[in-house]
């Protein structure tokens, strides 16, 4: 049996976060956001008023205990309500990297740190990407050296987001680096890092070309200690809470690009309707009829996968039906295929709107620049989304990144 359909209590959880979301997040208020390079504190407190914040960890945590398909929807009304998509990276960031630190953190951690994030007053993010790259996860500087019955760590990690708002509102991140060298990517561990601890150092706010709402930075780690109750999971598993990590952030982020992708569409043929161009409407044009066709089928078909691949997720965590390995290629289809696709809806909607479309006044812009940090590599680059592709495909014997 197959059955697509959302359950009452889902339908009911969609229908909530869109009037919320439209009361709190217009489109004039997303480019406030935008212009003013920050999300209002009373729009975050509300957020975890609402639930949304850390929605997939445990209630007695501080979360909704939400499975992943309502995470998915959540992420999707996101993208729709803020089409700069900011607003979607502190909630997803938070959904998919807070429910991993969730799952691994002390009590220590959980008391200091989750609780209040998912309440509005703190920030948990992830601290991945370094001065020599993101997505080789294996290729990482950052050492562990043993301190008693904790850690010493140095490094650095880039483009990381939310860096001046966990400082702010003093939060930390899921780090990851090497204790033992020599096993490779078997020889790392993960641990969580206070932002505003002795020894880190934010060391540059970089100036995005989008989602401008949220900051994104660096920070350095120079002898910091890391207690025992700090470190996340199991000495030299980082590897593999990573991948986990990344899994559950590509899928928001594919349905924070579809929710974006629609509202561009409806603001394009609102736009059609209207303008009158040779004595017609916009919208009575084949040339504009057919790029509508192409983007609703390409969109209503991406959709389905990252619905798919949410459903697999909670089968893989709540009855172990599919492995991993399974729910990470249909992950990294969700990643290649969304945000291009979304890129592309903004860039042919933008055609329809002339002139109109290339203005500040024109709120499709802030959608265009924030859609491509997803294009470009955020949570996984789009060739390393085709190299888990071809190799789950082909199978691991055939892949030249052993």
């Amino acid at each position: 049996m197959i059955d697509f359909s959302f359950t009452e209590e889902q339908d009911l959880f969609r229908e909530a976060i869109r009037e919320w979301l439209s009361k709190n997040l217009s489109l004039e208020q997303v480019r406030e956001n935008d212009t003013k390079h920050e999300l209002p504190k009373s729009f975050i407190k509300g957020m975890g008023d609402m639930g949304l914040l850390l929605l997939t960890i445990p209630e007695e945590d501080g979360g909704s205990g939400a499975d992943w398909v309502t995470a998915t929807i959540a992420a999707e009304e996101m993208g729709y309500a803020d089409i700069s998509v900011a607003s979607a990276v502190f909630y997803l960031v938070q959904a998919s990297w807070g429910y991993v630190v969730n799952r691994l953190a002390s009590d220590v951690v959980k008391e200091n740190y989750i609780k209040k994030a998912a309440r509005g007053e703190s920030f948990i993010g992830i601290g991945v990407t370094e001065p020599g790259g993101g997505s080789d996860v294996a290729g990482f500087k950052t050492e562990l050296k043993p301190d008693g019955d904790g850690w010493v760590v140095n490094g650095e990690k880039c483009y990381i987001s939310g860096t001046a708002e966990a400082a702010e509102m003093d939060g930390g991140y899921f780090v990851s680096g090497y204790n033992d060298r020599s096993k490779g990517h078997r020889g790392m561990t993960s641990f969580f890092l206070p932002i505003n601890q002795e020894g880190v150092e934010i060391t540059k706010r970089f100036e995005n070309m989008g989602r401008m709402a949220i900051s994104t930075g660096g920070f350095k780690m120079t002898d910091v200690k890391v207690p025992k109750e700090y470190q996340l999971g199991e000495t030299s598993r980082a590897f593999y809470y990573t991948m986990e990590g990344f899994d559950a952030a590509r899928l928001l982020v594919s349905a924070s690009c579809v929710g974006a992708a629609q509202r561009c569409l409806e603001i394009g043929m609102d736009y059609t309707k209207e303008r009158v161009a040779f004595g017609q409407p916009l919208a009575k044009y084949q040339g504009i009829q057919f790029d509508l066709a192409d983007m609703v089928a390409h969109g209503e078909a991406i959709k389905s996968l990252i619905y798919k691949t949410a459903w697999m997720l909670d089968q893989k965590y709540q009855h172990g039906t599919f492995s991993a390995l399974e729910c990470s290629k249909y992950l990294s289809m969700c990643k290649y295929l969304a945000p291009h696709h979304a890129l592309d809806t903004f860039r042919r909607v933008m055609y329809w709107l002339g002139a109109y479309g290339y203005t500040h006044e024109c709120p499709l812009e802030m959608g265009m620049r924030g859609i491509m940090s997803y294009c470009i590599g955020a949570e996984g680059a789009a060739n390393i989304q085709k190299i888990v592709i071809a190799r789950e495909t082909l199978g691991r014997d055939w892949t030249s990144t052993r």
